[in-house]
């Protein structure tokens, strides 16, 4: 099956028009996984946790074909959670170290601009509408990814998109969406996000709140919506900058929202003050089913526009590695070690959000002491800059000598060089959210554990030698014995 238009051919050095382009790029890399005859009802969800959890160091991305009941239709995973993967998202040179992909990363966000979308009157994503009593969401493989889950979830890899009413601008969220029924979703919000503000809003006029619901995208797209930017600026813009080129929109019918003209699927409708049901529980990114079911707001759909034989995108929260963990921590390392550096902080030799915390819970800084308390002070920085405060745990420092990506070194070094009594500080009541399995219920906080791995500054001239060959002899005995090593 090939997803290319004969009209243009591949070519790596132009951004991808659209997820079939995207999966045929990630197929001709080498990491796309076909899968014929997976059902909706928990066998999609059980083989992605198989594959992510198969030991491989970046498992490919999942098509799902021939599913049973829906001739036709697909749905896809894991589409950029692997550093070559990651690089075709946003267009950089191909790399199987995910450092690589965070300095190109940062490098991009040093003259990034955001770019806004341009309205088009014509898009694939018309091929098709369905209207008022002819909607129906379960037209589509929606799965039941965990067996504890509460229903069907058709948002997970979604865009959620609003107009916020104070400021006319365009927000993107990732928020996940329990199907009722056929016409009725339910939409789950964690508090302090920009979605819930925007919702709120509306909600506070006594106004319904408009909302698309984007099923099926470029996963540029998705890796913008579940990052953190600033308040008041579109998504599409930033993925814009990204791409280097506008992404293509077109009004839907009911309130004129801007839809990606590319999109797969795209549900609209409205919530209502009042207007709730019960959702959940859900199996979650952290691993756990930490919210517990309760009253949400339900999204009446109103209308569904989708692609000839769509493809959905789906996301499926296990414990970790999951299908999408990966590209959060590629992303997220960047964006604190950009957010650190702005605030004065020198000698940053690399950061890493470790998938096991989740993409947020775990985050290593490698660091070149120039001074008393640069340790220290590089700990509170990340612990309290935008793009790690929600959700945070621990925040681990060492020296420049350890890779912040390589956990064994990294334990290695608070094992030898941490003495628990003098080099851990605690920052309590921090910013969380309601998907916190340890979540102090009383307060809506947590407390951050910060960790100085790094060897003391006063003693850095006489600390212990590491018993380890020196570069020059490593890369002498490797070049001799090559035979040897690569058996």
């Amino acid at each position: 099956m090939s997803y290319i238009q004969a009209d243009r051919p591949l070519r790596a050095d132009v951004p991808h028009r659209d997820l079939r382009e995207f999966l045929e790029r990630v197929e001709a890399a080498g990491e796309l996984k076909r899968v014929q005859g997976a059902h909706w009802d928990l066998e999609m969800g059980c083989l992605a946790e198989l594959v992510y959890h198969s030991g491989l160091e970046q498992p490919p991305a999942i098509l799902f074909e021939d599913i049973p009941g829906y001739p036709g239709y697909r749905c896809t995973s894991g589409l950029t959670n692997s550093s070559q993967r990651l690089a075709i998202t946003l267009g950089f040179p191909l790399s199987k170290k995910p450092i690589d992909i965070v300095q190109h990363y940062r490098n991009r966000m040093k003259v990034h601009k955001p770019i806004p979308p341009v309205e088009v009157t014509d898009a694939p994503v018309y091929e098709n509408v369905m209207r008022d009593d002819d909607v129906n969401v379960l037209k589509f493989p929606v799965p039941r990814l965990h067996e504890l889950d509460g229903g069907r979830y058709i948002g997970t890899d979604d865009l959620v998109i609003m107009r916020d009413p104070d400021g006319g601008w365009i927000n993107i969220g990732t928020y996940r969406a329990m199907v009722h029924d056929e016409k009725n979703l339910g939409l789950w919000v964690s508090p302090g996000k920009q979605g819930r503000q925007i919702r709120d809003k509306y909600f506070r006029e006594g106004k319904p709140c408009p909302v698309l619901i984007s099923c099926g995208h470029d996963p540029l797209l998705f890796l913008a919506s579940g990052n953190e930017i600033a308040y008041g600026l579109s998504e599409y813009d930033y993925a814009g900058g990204h791409r280097g080129q506008p992404f293509e929109v077109v009004k839907s019918e009911l309130y004129g929202l801007p839809m990606p003209a590319r999109s797969e699927i795209v549900i609209e409708g409205e919530m209502y003050p009042g207007d709730v049901r019960m959702e959940g529980p859900f199996g979650e990114f952290t691993g756990y089913y930490a919210s517990h079911r309760s009253e949400q707001p339900v999204v009446r759909v109103r209308r569904i526009y989708h692609r000839n034989d769509p493809i959905m995108t789906i996301a499926s929260p296990i414990q970790p590695p999951s299908d999408f963990n990966f590209s959060k921590c590629v992303t997220k390392s960047g964006m604190i070690w950009d957010e650190i550096e702005r605030a004065g902080l020198s000698g940053v030799k690399g950061v890493w959000c470790h998938e096991a915390g989740c993409a947020r819970m775990f985050n290593i800084i490698s660091l070149q002491q120039k001074y008393p308390g640069h340790a220290r002070q590089a700990l509170h920085l990340a612990a309290s800059c935008q793009s790690a405060s929600y959700m945070g745990r621990f925040v681990v420092v060492v020296d420049d000598d350890i890779d912040p990506t390589n956990t064994f070194h990294v334990l290695w070094a608070i094992s030898t060089r941490c003495d628990p009594s003098q080099d851990i500080d605690l920052i309590k009541r921090a910013w969380s959210g309601p998907l916190d399995p340890i979540l102090d219920m009383a307060t809506g906080t947590n407390s951050r554990g910060l960790i100085d791995a790094c060897r003391p500054f006063e003693r850095l001239k006489d600390f212990p030698q590491v018993a380890r060959a020196s570069d020059e002899l490593r890369a002498r005995v490797a070049a001799k014995f090559k035979s040897v090593l690569d058996n």
